[in-house]
């Protein structure tokens, strides 16, 4: 089945019970033993399973192309869950893009997970830096985020992928920008794809989830499934119900946060008050030419900077009305964030980038909003 049937129909199926097309929601912690002792029901423990996380893990699973799906209770406990599954015969270095979600970094550097483990950061749109990065000192993790946060680049995942095998290295991906629905990096060679699904995936801002989806069964598999259950970072059967229902609208929504996004692109890119724009939807966008070609579209998510640093941002965000200023991204809502000031000493954002979820209004109203607020500035 194409990827529209799969995101409604995948990890769904009518109630036994009652018949009822929507799945219920199972809230108990515990299940009944048979009398034998026996759990032939196969549920024992919510920590362990929970039909609304199993059918929200078959969902993702189907969606992405891939065997399995683990899910955690937020990206970044799928992120850690990842990185602490990293098979124990690989070498304990990791390749990191450049530019990257600042909480992966942050949670190598100062938590407990980065423990014994050294990262190279290296531009994964330059191929031959990659390569030499892996002949240098083989990383036993090559981490690929495409598009990326918040700079919007775009890396090659086959190309990644292919430099990373000849290390005898294995590749995660970050899928959490671009979605099953534009991109299926398992399918151009990654091991492993990690998603959060507070993001696209649940799109109403109204849940916190984190997937890992694996391209094979085997050790990786069984190593996620261990920190699932003896962690214990897993969501909760309303998060997974919740996150399940989105999924179903996936194919319709990214396909009008596309098309906003790059309406908005436009209109930026010839503001004079705008000094650059990152969407791969733009002919002048470096990675445009491998955006077409691994990706169904370009998403809903693009930055831009503008014209006189910081405070002429801070001013252009103050200014809005319709777009919000807020953190995340995937919402109904447009959303607007200074990256700078969020991440701090090590954002590699400039100092007047402005990083902009394009969401389900009507284009023509973002773009009057943003025209209002950018025209003083220019």
């Amino acid at each position: 089945m194409r990827p529209e049937t799969l995101a409604v129909h995948a990890g769904r199926r009518p109630d036994p019970a009652t018949g009822a097309v929507s799945p219920p929601l199972h809230l108990s912690t515990t299940y009944e033993r048979d009398p034998d002792g026996a759990f032939s029901r196969g549920y024992v423990y919510a920590r362990g399973a929970n039909p609304n996380r199993d059918a929200l893990e078959e969902c993702l699973a189907a969606l992405e192309g891939g065997a399995a799906a683990v899910a955690f209770a937020s990206g970044m406990a799928a992120v850690d869950a990842v990185i602490g599954a990293l098979p124990p015969d690989r070498p304990r270095r990791i390749l990191l893009p450049h530019d990257i979600y600042y909480g992966v970094r942050s949670l190598l550097a100062a938590t407990p997970a980065g423990a014994g483990i050294q990262t190279a950061v290296v531009d994964m749109t330059d191929l031959g830096a990659v390569a030499a990065e892996c002949a240098a000192a083989p990383p036993g993790l090559v981490w690929i985020e495409t598009p990326s946060n918040p700079l919007v680049t775009v890396a090659d995942i086959a190309a990644v992928a292919a430099i990373a095998r000849q290390a005898g290295a294995a590749v995660a991906v970050d899928n959490t920008w671009a979605t099953p629905l534009l991109q299926t990096p398992l399918a151009l060679g990654a091991d492993v794809v990690v998603h959060s699904a507070t993001k696209y995936i649940g799109g109403h801002s109204d849940l916190m989830a984190g997937i890992a989806v694996v391209r094979e069964d085997g050790p990786w598999l069984e190593r996620l499934r261990a920190i699932q259950h003896h962690r214990g970072a897993v969501p909760s059967a309303f998060d997974c119900w919740l996150a399940l229902r989105g999924a179903g609208s996936l194919p319709a929504r990214m396909a009008m946060h596309g098309a906003n996004a790059m309406a908005v692109a436009r209109f930026l890119s010839g503001h004079p008050a705008v000094g650059a724009v990152h969407y791969p939807g733009l002919e002048s966008h470096p990675g445009h030419a491998v955006a077409r070609r691994q990706m169904r579209g370009f998403g809903g998510m693009l930055s831009f900077v503008v014209r006189g640093g910081q405070a002429a941002a801070f001013a252009a965000a103050a200014a809005l009305k319709v777009v919000t200023r807020a953190t995340s991204l995937g919402g109904t809502h447009s959303l607007i964030e200074h990256r700078a000031s969020i991440e701090g000493a090590s954002s590699v954002a400039p100092a007047g980038l402005l990083r902009m979820s394009v969401g389900l209004e009507h284009p023509d109203d973002l773009i009057a909003d943003l025209g209002a607020a950018l025209d003083p500035l220019a």
